[in-house]
């Protein structure tokens, strides 16, 4: 069977190059005779499997000393509690900027747990269609951190600008977007990233944290969302999702081979604009995010006519373009095109628009 283009907003497809790699080592792994899946991982040979993992994305993402890298577990949506319980210590109060579903979802969480957390601007009411601007003076001067989703996959828009947020550290979700292009880390206090979109399956969780944000932890907080704790224990406090983290370390090291981050961001930018050039081309498809703010991975876009928006994904699957549905929150269409996507399966994309198009005129 013929592998599709899979257009999943997560979990996403991989770098065929990776999973012929792991495929090669599934069954044996180097000499130690069992598969990344079977061994314990206190042994030496997985120690070093974590310890390159990590080794390759601090060079890939160029993370000063100063950060630590944490492999954790949970999904990015655990660490919308565990933000504030490690970081609200430092004030007692957050700031948090609304682009989208799940940046709303992390100040909620804030929220519940009782903390004093100020939503500081929001897109909600034009349906998160583009970034909010935020400049300095809105940001609280007492504020412990300001919390940010940096690419929204629901929406299709991403931040074209940092936040300057002075000396209030910036925490990021990045699980869109991360290892998409180029970012400087020291403009973050925290960058947290579920693996699933554009690192490794489901089942890690990327936290990239500067050394001295480690002393605000609730001493109350559960050990697992604990950083200082995890960071302590060099991420396996408990037993860490193994094969993920290696499967990550694989990605890293494809991505190394490509020539790093800059030729990753011109591999994006070139597929990014095959379809968005189509989009602004022609007007059967409408892309509803304003230009400013459009998304490299996921790009949104509805014909305007509910039968037709819900007869498009079903025949793209049929010609082998799948995982095409929006959110139920947006409708239409959405295709993400992470960094495993070729740019034939984009290219392939737009020659099915222009003939479905073609086919189903709008009354």
């Amino acid at each position: 069977m013929n592998r599709v283009y899979n257009f999943s907003a997560g979990p996403s497809m991989l770098p065929v190059p990776v999973l012929e790699r792991a495929a090669s080592e599934l069954m044996c792994y180097g000499d130690s005779g069992m598969s990344v899946m079977e061994m314990s991982h206190r042994s030496p040979v997985y120690e070093k499997i974590i310890a390159d993992a990590e080794a390759k994305l601090r060079e890939l993402m160029n993370i000063p000393d100063n950060y630590k890298v944490l492999f954790l577990q949970g999904g990015a949506s655990t660490q919308f509690a565990a933000v504030p319980l490690n970081l609200i210590g430092r004030t007692g109060k957050a700031d948090y900027i609304v682009s989208g579903q799940f940046s709303g979802k992390a100040y909620k969480e804030a929220q519940k747990m009782g903390y004093n957390v100020k939503c500081i601007a929001t897109s909600k009411d034009t349906n998160f269609d583009r970034i909010p601007v935020v400049t300095k003076d809105m940001i609280s001067p007492d504020a412990s951190y300001v919390h940010i989703c940096f690419n929204n996959t629901i929406y299709g828009t991403k931040y074209g600008y940092i936040p300057d947020t002075g000396d209030i550290p910036l925490v990021a979700d990045m699980s869109s977007c991360i290892i998409s292009e180029p970012v400087d880390v020291t403009k973050f206090g925290v960058i947290y990233a579920g693996a699933q979109k554009n690192m490794a399956p489901a089942g890690v969780t990327l936290v990239i944290v500067r050394e001295d944000l480690l002393e605000y932890g609730d001493p109350k907080m559960p050990s697992m969302l604990d950083w200082k704790l995890m960071a302590e224990n060099g991420s396996m406090y408990n037993t860490p999702p193994c094969y993920s983290i290696y499967v990550a370390g694989l990605v890293y090291e494809w991505i190394l081979s490509l020539g790093g981050l800059d030729t990753m961001k011109a591999m994006n930018e070139k597929k990014a604009a095959v379809l968005y050039d189509y989009l602004d081309s022609q007007d059967y498809y409408i892309a509803p995010v304003q230009k400013d703010s459009r998304s490299m991975m996921n790009v949104t876009f509805v014909t305007g006519v509910e039968e037709i928006d819900k007869k498009f994904p079903k025949e793209a699957t049929a010609a082998g373009l799948v995982n095409l549905k929006g959110h139920r929150s947006v409708g239409g269409m959405r295709a993400s095109i992470y960094n495993a996507m070729p740019l034939e399966g984009v290219e392939a994309l737009v020659e099915f628009m222009k003939k479905f198009a073609a086919e189903n005129p709008k009354a």
